[in-house]
Protein backbone atom coordinates (compact mmCIF):
# COMPACT_ATOMS: atom_id res chain seq x y z
CA UNK A 1 0.00 0.00 0.00
CA UNK A 2 1.54 3.71 -1.05
CA UNK A 3 2.01 5.79 1.43
CA UNK A 4 1.10 9.43 0.50
CA UNK A 5 2.04 12.64 2.25
CA UNK A 6 0.57 16.09 1.98
CA UNK A 7 2.88 18.87 3.41
CA UNK A 8 0.60 22.01 4.36
CA UNK A 9 3.35 24.01 6.14
CA UNK A 10 7.06 24.44 5.77
CA UNK A 11 8.07 27.32 7.69
CA UNK A 12 9.22 27.54 11.53
CA UNK A 13 7.63 29.60 14.44
CA UNK A 14 6.89 32.77 12.34
CA UNK A 15 5.19 32.37 8.73
CA UNK A 16 6.91 34.09 6.40
CA UNK A 17 7.16 34.33 2.20
CA UNK A 18 4.29 32.20 2.05
CA UNK A 19 5.19 29.31 4.25
CA UNK A 20 2.94 28.33 6.77
CA UNK A 21 4.26 26.59 10.04
CA UNK A 22 4.30 23.03 10.54
CA UNK A 23 1.67 20.58 9.56
CA UNK A 24 1.22 17.16 7.63
CA UNK A 25 -0.85 14.40 6.52
CA UNK A 26 -0.11 11.26 5.63
CA UNK A 27 -2.19 9.01 4.41
CA UNK A 28 -2.23 5.00 4.06
CA UNK A 29 -4.11 1.78 4.77
CA UNK A 30 -7.31 4.03 3.66
CA UNK A 31 -6.46 6.33 6.92
CA UNK A 32 -4.97 9.95 7.13
CA UNK A 33 -2.62 10.92 10.12
CA UNK A 34 -2.29 14.44 10.94
CA UNK A 35 1.02 15.33 11.76
CA UNK A 36 1.84 18.24 13.93
CA UNK A 37 -1.08 21.40 13.54
CA UNK A 38 0.29 24.87 13.36
CA UNK A 39 -1.64 27.88 12.79
CA UNK A 40 -3.34 28.30 9.90
CA UNK A 41 -4.07 24.23 9.37
CA UNK A 42 -7.08 24.09 8.77
CA UNK A 43 -7.29 26.45 5.91
CA UNK A 44 -4.71 24.30 4.41
CA UNK A 45 -6.54 21.37 4.61
CA UNK A 46 -9.19 23.01 2.58
CA UNK A 47 -6.62 24.68 0.60
CA UNK A 48 -4.96 21.64 -0.67
CA UNK A 49 -8.33 19.45 -0.87
CA UNK A 50 -7.28 17.24 2.33
CA UNK A 51 -9.77 14.77 3.22
CA UNK A 52 -10.43 14.12 6.53
CA UNK A 53 -13.47 11.88 7.23
CA UNK A 54 -10.77 9.26 7.93
CA UNK A 55 -8.40 11.59 9.85
CA UNK A 56 -8.19 10.22 13.24
CA UNK A 57 -5.33 10.26 14.52
CA UNK A 58 -2.98 13.19 15.06
CA UNK A 59 0.52 13.31 16.42
CA UNK A 60 1.90 16.51 17.63
CA UNK A 61 5.82 16.42 18.48
CA UNK A 62 5.86 19.07 21.05
CA UNK A 63 4.32 21.65 22.73
CA UNK A 64 5.55 24.81 21.11
CA UNK A 65 2.99 27.11 19.08
CA UNK A 66 3.79 26.24 15.45
CA UNK A 67 3.29 22.78 16.27
CA UNK A 68 -0.04 22.84 18.17
CA UNK A 69 -1.43 25.97 17.86
CA UNK A 70 -3.95 25.53 15.18
CA UNK A 71 -5.69 22.31 17.42
CA UNK A 72 -8.59 24.00 18.19
CA UNK A 73 -9.45 25.40 15.12
CA UNK A 74 -8.93 22.05 13.34
CA UNK A 75 -11.57 20.33 16.01
CA UNK A 76 -13.70 22.95 15.63
CA UNK A 77 -14.13 23.21 12.07
CA UNK A 78 -14.29 19.26 12.06
CA UNK A 79 -17.27 19.80 14.35
CA UNK A 80 -18.76 22.41 11.65
CA UNK A 81 -18.63 19.79 9.00
CA UNK A 82 -19.92 17.10 11.10
CA UNK A 83 -16.99 14.81 11.14
CA UNK A 84 -18.31 11.86 13.27
CA UNK A 85 -15.28 9.80 13.73
CA UNK A 86 -13.63 10.17 17.80
CA UNK A 87 -9.77 12.25 17.45
CA UNK A 88 -7.60 10.01 18.88
CA UNK A 89 -4.75 13.48 20.11
CA UNK A 90 -1.19 11.57 20.37
CA UNK A 91 0.71 14.48 22.62
CA UNK A 92 2.95 15.42 26.19
CA UNK A 93 0.76 14.95 28.81
CA UNK A 94 0.79 18.75 29.24
CA UNK A 95 -1.27 19.27 26.23
CA UNK A 96 -4.43 17.71 27.84
CA UNK A 97 -5.31 20.40 30.41
CA UNK A 98 -4.79 23.38 28.08
CA UNK A 99 -7.13 22.07 25.06
CA UNK A 100 -9.24 20.23 27.51
CA UNK A 101 -10.04 24.05 28.78
CA UNK A 102 -10.43 25.04 25.18
CA UNK A 103 -12.66 22.35 24.48
CA UNK A 104 -15.00 23.19 27.08
CA UNK A 105 -15.67 26.83 26.33
CA UNK A 106 -15.34 26.72 22.38
CA UNK A 107 -16.49 23.40 21.39
CA UNK A 108 -19.40 22.00 23.39
CA UNK A 109 -21.42 20.05 21.01
CA UNK A 110 -19.09 18.64 19.04
CA UNK A 111 -20.23 15.14 17.25
CA UNK A 112 -17.42 13.41 17.93
CA UNK A 113 -15.57 12.84 21.22
CA UNK A 114 -11.94 13.99 21.91
CA UNK A 115 -9.43 11.26 23.03
CA UNK A 116 -5.49 12.13 24.67
CA UNK A 117 -3.55 9.88 24.10
CA UNK A 118 0.13 11.22 26.29
CA UNK A 119 3.42 9.82 25.50
CA UNK A 120 6.81 10.27 27.15
CA UNK A 121 8.58 12.06 23.98
CA UNK A 122 12.22 10.78 25.67
CA UNK A 123 11.47 7.42 25.40
CA UNK A 124 11.49 5.37 22.19
CA UNK A 125 8.30 3.51 22.21
CA UNK A 126 5.47 2.48 20.08
CA UNK A 127 2.61 4.66 20.76
CA UNK A 128 0.05 3.49 18.31
CA UNK A 129 -0.92 0.21 16.64
CA UNK A 130 -3.77 -1.08 14.30
CA UNK A 131 -3.21 -4.09 11.50
CA UNK A 132 -1.53 -2.51 9.29
CA UNK A 133 0.89 0.26 10.57
CA UNK A 134 2.47 1.30 13.79
CA UNK A 135 3.73 4.35 14.80
CA UNK A 136 6.73 5.30 17.24
CA UNK A 137 8.39 7.98 19.17
CA UNK A 138 11.88 9.12 17.89
CA UNK A 139 13.32 11.61 21.02
CA UNK A 140 15.06 14.63 20.05
CA UNK A 141 16.89 17.07 20.97
CA UNK A 142 15.36 20.25 21.57
CA UNK A 143 14.59 23.60 24.12
CA UNK A 144 11.60 21.42 25.06
CA UNK A 145 10.53 17.48 25.39
CA UNK A 146 10.16 17.07 21.72
CA UNK A 147 9.72 13.60 19.50
CA UNK A 148 9.52 12.88 16.06
CA UNK A 149 7.16 10.17 14.86
CA UNK A 150 8.18 6.87 12.64
CA UNK A 151 5.65 5.24 10.96
CA UNK A 152 6.11 2.21 9.53
CA UNK A 153 3.96 -0.40 7.61
CA UNK A 154 3.80 -4.27 8.95
CA UNK A 155 5.09 -6.62 6.61
CA UNK A 156 2.56 -8.64 4.53
CA UNK A 157 1.74 -11.82 3.17
CA UNK A 158 4.04 -13.33 0.65
CA UNK A 159 3.22 -13.40 -2.78
CA UNK A 160 1.47 -16.81 -4.39
CA UNK A 161 2.32 -17.68 -7.75
CA UNK A 162 -1.60 -17.65 -8.82
CA UNK A 163 -1.22 -19.86 -12.17
CA UNK A 164 0.61 -22.91 -10.12
CA UNK A 165 -2.29 -22.49 -7.78
CA UNK A 166 -4.37 -23.24 -10.75
CA UNK A 167 -2.62 -25.53 -12.17
CA UNK A 168 -2.33 -28.09 -9.00
CA UNK A 169 -5.96 -26.94 -7.92
CA UNK A 170 -4.26 -25.81 -4.49
CA UNK A 171 -7.22 -25.82 -2.44
CA UNK A 172 -7.91 -22.84 0.53
CA UNK A 173 -6.74 -24.83 3.44
CA UNK A 174 -3.62 -25.50 1.83
CA UNK A 175 -3.17 -22.08 0.34
CA UNK A 176 -2.71 -20.77 4.17
CA UNK A 177 -0.15 -23.53 4.70
CA UNK A 178 1.64 -22.15 1.89
CA UNK A 179 1.54 -18.87 3.02
CA UNK A 180 2.77 -20.44 6.71
CA UNK A 181 5.93 -22.00 4.75
CA UNK A 182 4.64 -25.56 4.58
CA UNK A 183 5.44 -27.41 0.94
CA UNK A 184 2.33 -28.52 -1.04
CA UNK A 185 1.78 -32.19 -1.40
CA UNK A 186 -0.62 -33.21 -4.59
CA UNK A 187 -2.87 -36.73 -4.25
CA UNK A 188 -0.48 -38.68 -5.90
CA UNK A 189 1.92 -37.78 -2.91
CA UNK A 190 4.52 -35.57 -5.35
CA UNK A 191 5.46 -32.62 -3.02
CA UNK A 192 6.06 -29.63 -4.84
CA UNK A 193 8.15 -27.17 -2.77
CA UNK A 194 6.82 -24.13 -0.84
CA UNK A 195 9.24 -22.21 -3.13
CA UNK A 196 7.62 -22.49 -6.04
CA UNK A 197 4.28 -20.99 -5.12
CA UNK A 198 5.63 -18.16 -3.13
CA UNK A 199 7.67 -14.86 -3.68
CA UNK A 200 8.88 -12.51 -0.61
CA UNK A 201 5.97 -9.98 0.55
CA UNK A 202 6.27 -6.39 -0.70
CA UNK A 203 8.76 -4.61 1.51
CA UNK A 204 7.07 -2.57 4.42
CA UNK A 205 6.99 1.18 3.50
CA UNK A 206 8.34 3.62 6.17
CA UNK A 207 8.44 7.54 6.84
CA UNK A 208 10.03 8.76 9.76
CA UNK A 209 9.53 12.77 10.82
CA UNK A 210 12.10 14.66 12.97
CA UNK A 211 11.14 18.53 13.81
CA UNK A 212 12.18 19.73 15.44
CA UNK A 213 15.89 19.18 16.41
CA UNK A 214 19.24 19.61 17.21
CA UNK A 215 21.96 17.80 15.26
CA UNK A 216 21.82 14.05 17.27
CA UNK A 217 23.41 10.80 15.68
CA UNK A 218 21.33 9.04 18.62
CA UNK A 219 18.13 8.85 15.97
CA UNK A 220 20.11 7.29 13.44
CA UNK A 221 19.47 3.60 14.40
CA UNK A 222 15.67 4.30 14.70
CA UNK A 223 15.62 5.94 11.31
CA UNK A 224 18.06 3.61 9.94
CA UNK A 225 16.29 2.42 6.06
CA UNK A 226 13.44 4.06 5.97
CA UNK A 227 12.22 5.11 2.96
CA UNK A 228 11.30 8.87 3.11
CA UNK A 229 13.00 11.06 6.04
CA UNK A 230 11.99 14.32 6.54
CA UNK A 231 14.15 16.45 8.65
CA UNK A 232 13.78 19.68 9.98
CA UNK A 233 16.56 22.02 8.23
CA UNK A 234 15.57 25.47 9.77
CA UNK A 235 19.09 26.94 8.84
CA UNK A 236 22.16 27.46 6.09
CA UNK A 237 25.99 27.14 6.84
CA UNK A 238 25.92 30.59 7.40
CA UNK A 239 24.05 30.39 10.18
CA UNK A 240 25.11 27.43 11.58
CA UNK A 241 26.30 29.10 14.66
CA UNK A 242 22.29 29.79 15.81
CA UNK A 243 21.99 25.87 16.36
CA UNK A 244 23.31 25.57 19.54
CA UNK A 245 21.59 28.38 21.09
CA UNK A 246 18.06 27.42 18.86
CA UNK A 247 18.69 23.66 18.93
CA UNK A 248 18.07 23.34 15.41
CA UNK A 249 19.64 21.82 12.58
CA UNK A 250 21.14 22.84 9.42
CA UNK A 251 20.09 21.32 5.84
CA UNK A 252 23.76 20.01 5.61
CA UNK A 253 23.01 18.58 9.25
CA UNK A 254 19.55 17.15 8.09
CA UNK A 255 21.55 15.70 5.14
CA UNK A 256 24.33 13.83 6.90
CA UNK A 257 21.79 12.40 9.61
CA UNK A 258 20.14 10.82 6.21
CA UNK A 259 23.63 9.49 4.88
CA UNK A 260 24.44 8.11 7.97
CA UNK A 261 21.22 5.92 8.24
CA UNK A 262 21.21 5.06 4.29
CA UNK A 263 17.61 6.21 3.83
CA UNK A 264 16.32 6.20 0.75
CA UNK A 265 15.19 9.84 0.26
CA UNK A 266 15.19 12.95 2.46
CA UNK A 267 13.19 16.35 2.49
CA UNK A 268 13.73 19.01 4.22
CA UNK A 269 11.51 21.73 6.02
CA UNK A 270 10.71 24.23 9.28
CA UNK A 271 12.73 27.18 7.24
CA UNK A 272 13.86 29.87 9.29
CA UNK A 273 11.49 33.10 8.42
CA UNK A 274 14.93 34.49 7.28
CA UNK A 275 15.13 33.14 3.57
CA UNK A 276 13.12 34.22 0.96
CA UNK A 277 14.59 31.48 -1.32
CA UNK A 278 15.74 28.09 -0.19
CA UNK A 279 18.23 27.29 -3.07
CA UNK A 280 21.06 27.22 -1.20
CA UNK A 281 19.75 25.24 1.20
CA UNK A 282 18.84 22.58 -1.21
CA UNK A 283 22.24 22.91 -2.43
CA UNK A 284 24.24 22.10 0.90
CA UNK A 285 21.97 18.70 1.66
CA UNK A 286 22.33 17.52 -1.78
CA UNK A 287 26.09 18.47 -1.05
CA UNK A 288 25.95 15.42 0.96
CA UNK A 289 23.46 13.32 0.38
CA UNK A 290 21.94 14.14 -3.21
CA UNK A 291 18.44 12.26 -3.35
CA UNK A 292 17.38 15.02 -1.33
CA UNK A 293 14.09 17.36 -1.64
CA UNK A 294 12.94 21.16 -0.87
CA UNK A 295 9.49 20.63 0.66
CA UNK A 296 7.42 23.34 0.28
CA UNK A 297 3.53 24.08 1.10
CA UNK A 298 1.02 22.17 -0.87
CA UNK A 299 3.66 19.57 -1.41
CA UNK A 300 2.77 15.96 -2.23
CA UNK A 301 4.81 13.10 -1.86
CA UNK A 302 3.77 9.37 -3.15
CA UNK A 303 6.30 6.38 -2.39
Amino acid sequence: MNFNLTILGTGSAIPSFGRFSSAQVLHTHEKSFLIDCADGTQFQLRKYNVKTNRMNHWFISHLHGDHCFGLISVISTLGMLHHTGDIFVHAHPDLHPVLQAQLNYFCKDLPFQVHFEGFNPLKNTVIYEDRSLSVSTIPLVHSMPTCGFLFKEKEGQPHLNRELLDFYKVGIEDIKHLKEGADFTTEDGIVVPNSRFVTPPTPPKSYAYCSDTAYTERIVPIIEGVDVLFHESTFGESEAFRTKETLHSTAKQAATIAQLAQVKQLIIGHYSARYATLDHLLQEAQSVFPNTLLSYDGMKHEW
